[in-house]
């Protein structure tokens, strides 16, 4: 019965956004009660821990939707001004292949704005520029997130491991006996370089197949022929667009440090893939395309509303291009730790410390978080690319509409997963739900734990939609599991990076920000049906080359 009720949550997500289909508007909501009342009567969670778990989901969601707001307004600004127009016009040059495009997208840009930023911010990039270049809404957010997997562990300039690792081995103020003993006199900072180099061992494997998973699904799903084959011809490009990522991320995690390999194998993934494009190197002549629009599925459309063109003439490729890299620029210059300008950013602080004077605390740094980064980059833009009060207007009213079925969502979607996490505070004598399931999981696989240990990563990131968050929560229980059953800890603490970097394609926060910023609001379920089984693929190869080589 334990295990059922620490189910709940994940259970109720998958009953009714997956299985019966129900929109997440509705859907957690309804979530979001079951688990209050589950935690209420039978973990006995204390009502004002629920309480304060619920507002702090809240401010937690006021952030996340903050920065939703600002990805569909600098989407909607830089249409109004003609620069989405040139930047595709762009791409279409490049080459005209959907599956080309997808792979310089989504994988190696978005790889490159993960490194940057994080938080999910990639896929609220991605997806629409993948929208307005002709994809399908659900297409778009779908390889989003799935591309969204293997750069998630350097993520914001190395946070999943420098914070979340390093945070997650500490114990009353130092770090936990376990892992003081195993380290001896190795600095924390020396063994998360370790740590960095032996995930991306294990990702030249199953990192490098992501751009072939991603090529397969969408000619598999949203091609004219339903082909598989459309997809596999594209082997040869699409492992080495692989490697021209998992390489350069591998030399720079062993030799650097943590800090910039998603940045630095995004960049260079890009030149080297845009040299081969050139040549027509591994790419069929017969370019692959999706079928008229007037012939696409329902399904696949959203419904965002997108303010009306006031923009005259072409606008130079550069000019257009010069938000995005004052996007990424300004990015990397914030998260900097020995730069001045992330330390004046961060010490502006919003929300509430010891809420309702329980210790759980949602504080967040406003002009720290992305949707800040973006919201400047709009403004530049608009003076840079002389934009009317009337497109500006526009743009913003737009954009502004957009965020009402997701805040719903949010707002409900979040706490849900705060009172799963904070429920280790009860009068029940038992750990926190997710921490119960993992010690249920340990039990019953023992030295096959590598298998789990990447599942548990994807947990983590499921519920709490932060990798970060998952290593934060699992890395002391997976380095003491190692400890306890003979396994190498750094082998499992590396699996459990991987598997928080899987859970990240299908966690509800991710994908109803990705719906959001692409107008699928209502198609969350279908979302995670199609992303499941890449995660799926994902976990399991990392488990099997834990279980082979810990």
């Amino acid at each position: 019965m334990m295990t059922i009720v620490a189910l709940t949550p994940i259970l109720a997500v998958f009953l009714f956004l997956v299985v019966l289909r129900m929109p997440a508007i509705k859907a957690m909501p309804i979530s979001l009660l079951v688990t209050a009342i589950l935690a209420f009567f039978y973990w006995k969670v204390p009502f004002v821990q629920i309480s304060a778990s619920l507002i702090e989901g809240i401010l937690i969601g006021t952030s996340i939707l903050y920065i939703v707001f600002g990805a569909i307004l600098l989407l909607n600004t830089l249409q109004n001004s003609g620069a989405i127009d040139s930047i595709r016009n762009f791409f279409m040059g490049v080459t005209p292949d959907r599956r080309v495009q997808v792979v310089l997208i989504a994988w190696l840009f978005g790889a490159f704005i993960e490194g940057a930023a994080g938080f999910g911010t990639p896929a609220a990039i991605v997806a629409p520029l993948l929208v307005v270049l002709g994809f399908p809404p659900l297409a778009a957010v779908v390889v989003a997130l799935i591309a969204d997997s293997s750069p998630v562990t350097f993520g914001a300039v190395g946070t999943p491991l420098i914070v979340g690792v390093e945070q997650g081995l500490m114990e009353g103020g130092g770090l936990a006996q376990v892992a003081a003993v195993f380290l001896g006199d190795l600095s924390i900072g020396e063994y998360l370089k370790i740590i960095a180099s032996q995930i991306m061992q294990f990702d030249l494997i199953t990192g490098t197949f992501i751009p072939f998973i991603m090529i397969m699904i969408l000619t598999r799903f949203f091609g004219k022929e339903k082909s598989w084959k459309a997809g596999f011809v594209m082997w040869r490009f699409a492992i080495f667009a692989g490697l021209s990522f998992t390489v350069p991320a591998f030399l720079v995690a062993t030799f650097v440090g943590p800090e910039f390999p998603s940045i630095i194998g995004g960049l260079v993934g890009l030149v080297l893939v845009l040299f081969v494009i050139k040549k027509g190197w591994m790419i069929p002549e017969e370019s692959w395309d999706f079928d008229d629009k007037a012939n696409w599925s329902t399904e696949w459309l959203g419904n965002l509303p997108v303010a009306e063109k006031e923009h005259a003439g072409n606008m130079s490729l550069k000019k257009a291009w010069v938000p995005y890299l004052l996007l990424g620029l300004l990015l990397i210059i914030t998260r900097l730790n020995f730069l001045s300008v992330k330390g004046m950013l961060t010490s502006v602080k919003v929300g509430w410390e010891n809420i309702l004077g329980t210790s759980i605390t949602a504080v967040f740094e406003p002009l720290y978080l992305p949707g800040t980064v973006f919201i400047v980059v709009v403004l530049i833009s608009i003076l840079y690319h002389k934009m009317s009060k009337k497109a500006v207007y526009q743009a913003f009213a737009s954009s502004g509409k957009t965020l009402i079925g997701t805040a719903i969502t949010l707002f409900t979607a979040v706490p849900m997963v705060r009172i799963f996490i904070n429920s280790g505070v009860n009068e029940a004598g038992l750990a926190s739900m997710p921490v119960e399931l993992a010690y249920k999981a340990s039990e019953l696989l023992g030295e096959s734990w590598p298998i789990m240990a990447p599942f548990i990563g994807a947990l983590g990131s499921f519920i709490s939609g932060s990798a970060t968050f998952s290593n934060m929560m699992f890395s002391l229980f997976q380095f003491s599991v190692a400890d306890q059953v003979g396994l190498d800890p750094t082998a499992i603490l590396s699996l459990q990076v991987m598997g928080a970097n899987a859970g990240n394609m299908i966690c509800v926060v991710n994908v109803v920000a990705a719906a959001s910023v692409v107008g699928l609001i209502g198609k969350e379920g279908q979302i995670i049906r199609m992303t499941l089984v890449p995660m799926v693929i994902y976990a399991v190869t990392a488990g099997l080359l834990g279980f082979v080589f810990s």
